[in-house]
């Protein structure tokens, strides 16, 4: 073996791969600003690509029409209403705060006699009450306060102003209608690469991708909505006030994976306390109904996507809200349903054929031609 001529050889093969890394972290630095938008548009494009295709075929295979269709549903069904909520809680954030001080600032009295009388929670439910009461100021309603304006203020810092989240909205519009007018050649160039990384796998791995996002985007987001959207309707008929701001912090809650009912438990209350015990009992009900809906729609919706585990979906929506800020929300369960069924596909590579059955990823329900990553071979 020649030591001399493997030397420069080393070197250049070194030097080579310094520059490439260098030249994608560059790239990456300068498309920065634009990655969040293009996660959002992806989502949304693999999620509703079948509704697309149906679309085009009731306009007569004409791509043009169905294009702007899709983008005018999508800054209507998506960009409106986010940014709606958005813009409601950042500009009422001191309203959120004030109320939370005039909660801290409250003295519960003792509970009425009919809280005992309230089949098989009523002896809880009426302690739980005195023991509040005991509590006054010192206790845990005088905490409420300081947590409202520390989840604002973090809400606030999260999003990092209404103008530049609505810039991002549009931005995600816009791209959104790039990737439904070029969805085939944009799922052809990532099929490829895929396959040039990691042959057959590497392009089974981007069918499954595209199965773990639209598994996410419709039993993450369609759940969120519904809940938020029914809940905000109870609040409204019950008459609570500031139903606009509790809908939107609803639908936030829903996202992160935590429920209308913290929402809606306290409303209920507050109608209670309030001497409306009608409508009292008309929320109690329907927190019920909406609170557990998600406990068959959710499901329900993702089953439609992928076969994933819910508790994979509520750890990535969770810890990618921690890691990420609100991108993560949609980032995070995505990188864990993605390695999910990769770890599930290479560990079935060691079974028979027949064995393998539906994880094969000829028979993956994004293997058909309504899938924009299976849609270019």
């Amino acid at each position: 073996m020649n030591t001399t001529t493997n030397k420069p050889e080393l070197a250049r093969s070194t030097l080579v791969i310094l520059f490439i890394g260098a030249l994608i972290a560059a790239s990456g630095w300068i498309l920065k600003p634009f990655l969040p938008a293009l996660i959002w548009a992806t989502m949304v494009v693999v999620a509703t690509w079948p509704v697309m295709r149906r679309v085009q075929r009731h306009l007569g295979n004409r791509r043009t029409p169905a294009v702007i269709v899709m983008t005018l549903l999508v800054l209507l069904v998506l960009v409106v209403p986010l940014s709606m909520a958005i813009a409601t809680l950042v500009e009422n954030a001191d309203r959120i705060v004030d109320f939370g001080k005039y909660v801290a600032s409250f003295e519960m009295p003792p509970p009425p006699e009919w809280v005992a009388t309230v089949p098989f929670v009523g002896d809880k439910l009426q302690q739980a009450w005195l023991q509040l009461a005991a509590a006054g100021k010192s206790g845990l309603v005088a905490h409420v306060a300081p947590y409202a304006g520390n989840l604002t203020k973090w809400f606030v810092r999260e999003v990092g102003g209404f103008g530049l989240v609505f810039v991002q909205f549009l931005l995600t519009v816009a791209l959104s209608a790039i990737l439904y007018a070029s969805g085939e050649r944009a799922a052809g160039e990532v099929r490829r690469f895929g396959h040039r990384l990691a042959g057959e796998r590497g392009d089974g791995a981007v069918v499954l991708a595209a199965l773990a996002v639209r598994a996410v985007a419709l039993g993450v987001g369609i759940t969120a909505l519904v809940q938020s959207l029914l809940g905000g309707i109870g609040l409204a008929i019950a008459g609570v006030p500031f139903a606009t701001i509790l809908t939107a912090l609803m639908f936030m809650l829903c996202i992160a994976q935590l429920g209308p009912t913290l929402v809606l438990a306290p409303a209920v209350v507050w109608l209670y306390w309030s001497g409306d015990t009608g409508w009292g009992t008309f929320l109690l009900v329907w927190t019920v109904i909406v609170g557990t809906m998600d406990n068959f729609l959710r499901p329900l919706l993702i089953k439609q996507g992928a076969d994933l585990p819910l508790l994979l979906i509520l750890a990535g929506v969770i810890g990618g809200l921690l890691a990420f800020g609100l991108v993560g929300i949609f980032v995070g369960p995505v990188v864990l349903a993605v390695a999910y069924t990769l770890l599930e596909a290479w560990l079935g590579d060691d079974l028979p054929a027949a064995s393998r059955g539906a994880s094969g990823v000829d028979d993956s329900p994004a293997s058909d031609k309504d899938s924009p990553a299976a849609g270019a071979r």
